[in-house]
């Protein structure tokens, strides 16, 4: 990947990151003052980059969105995704770099992600049935296409509406949408994600 293009993707990640901290879990999330955790992206090195938000389980459609995101790229991107959920210390001014946060969460993250090899993707630090998930639906989403994986980022934002809302965003029938979303598996990782969310 080019400098250039390594820069646009990370562009595209900090506003990923930004369009997800706003993600709310339920209706109470959305009537409830809740803590924001502000803007939490950082680039890690030269090609590493972390991402932190308040509701952990979100944390699978928020995986999935991202990748999503990534391989609607020309040409498409992967990224190996650690998730982690536990206790974290974010600096308190969210203007503040989000290297510099610690704790339990940012720890397991970085230690999954050491241990991702192969065509490993994405994993959950949390181990179980909720990796066992995480593994299952990275299988899946290596598969997609750049048209699959933009009718799937269409309907993984919470309250994004039916799929006839996603093919009037993309200026398609209803019956693509339906036979893109099919081909990459979406009925499938969209009862997980009720499962996994669960309140």
């Amino acid at each position: 990947m080019s400098s250039a293009m390594l820069d646009d993707t990370f562009e595209l990640l900090g506003e990923l990151a930004r369009e997800i901290s706003g993600w709310h879990h339920s209706e109470r999330d959305r009537t409830e003052a809740a803590v924001t955790t502000g803007d939490r992206f950082a680039r890690r090195g030269g090609d590493g980059w972390q991402m932190a938000f308040d509701k952990p389980a979100l944390a699978l459609r928020a995986t999935l969105y991202t990748q999503a995101r990534l391989m609607m790229r020309a040409p498409p991107v992967r990224s190996r995704i650690a998730a982690a959920a536990g206790e974290g210390h974010l600096p308190e001014d969210p203007d503040d770099d989000l290297n510099s946060a610690h704790g339990e969460a940012f720890n397991a993250s970085g230690r999954l992600l050491e241990n991702l090899t192969g065509r490993v993707l994405l994993a959950h630090a949390g181990g179980g049935p909720l990796n066992a998930v995480f593994r299952l639906a990275d299988h899946i989403s290596q598969g997609w296409t750049a048209t699959q994986a933009q009718a799937v980022s269409l309907m993984l934002p919470p309250g994004s509406g039916p799929r006839r809302v996603a093919a009037e965003r993309l200026g398609v029938s209803r019956q693509a949408v339906d036979q893109s979303l099919w081909g990459a598996g979406y009925p499938a990782i969209a009862d997980a994600l009720e499962l996994v969310e669960g309140e």
